[in-house]
């Protein structure tokens, strides 16, 4: 089942933040580094969704929530 991966804007933002936030405190190539590894972990979830953990604090929702950690 593959399953389309959406970032919203409210992530693209929240990954700016990371990103500048980082660089601002730890340099530029530290925070390029994360981002690429936030955005790596993402690849491959359109073929394996079920691959992050249930977030149980979601369990009572209809749809399957899950995270990468």
């Amino acid at each position: 089942m593959e399953l389309a991966v959406y970032w919203t804007q409210f992530a693209e933002d929240k990954l700016d933040d990371i990103y500048y936030y980082y660089e601002s405190t730890a340099g530029t190539q530290i925070a390029r580094k994360l981002i690429s590894g936030i955005i790596n972990k993402t690849i491959g979830l359109n073929k394996n969704p079920r691959i992050g953990q249930k977030e149980e604090l979601l369990s009572y929702r209809p749809q399957n929530f899950r995270y990468l950690d």
